[in-house]
């Protein structure tokens, strides 16, 4: 129960930063809080701890190729935001981003079955 508080204070801390960020004249820097790997840390340790050392490098590889969507969903944020509102900017972004991502894990597991 105490490592379930912990992540939650881990995320109230990285949205409070983000938010004291936003608000600066660097503001462009809370867009690199997201990045910092805190649920990839937690998500490497228990499977570094709970399974082999070749799974961590699988789920490490598999983080990497996870950049993909997110590039698309910034790439989309980027340009439909010169023709959209806020709202309908980040809606379709994030659907562009739920698509790369089945793309992606369709493509991943039919890899892991052909290997």
């Amino acid at each position: 129960m105490l490592a379930l508080f912990l992540k939650c204070l881990i995320g109230a801390a990285a949205v409070l930063l983000i938010a004291l960020l936003s608000k600066s004249k660097n503001f462009y820097i809370s867009g690199l809080v997201p990045l910092f790997p805190t649920f990839a840390l937690i998500a490497h340790y228990v499977v570094g701890s709970e399974r082999s050392m070749d799974d961590l490098r699988a789920t490490a590889l598999f983080g990497l190729y996870s950049l993909l969507p997110y590039a698309c969903y910034l790439l989309a944020v980027y340009y439909l935001s010169f023709r959209f509102t806020l709202i309908n900017t980040l809606s379709l972004a994030t659907a562009v981003w739920v698509s790369s991502a089945c793309l992606l894990l369709l493509v991943w597991t039919k890899q892991m079955q052909m290997a």
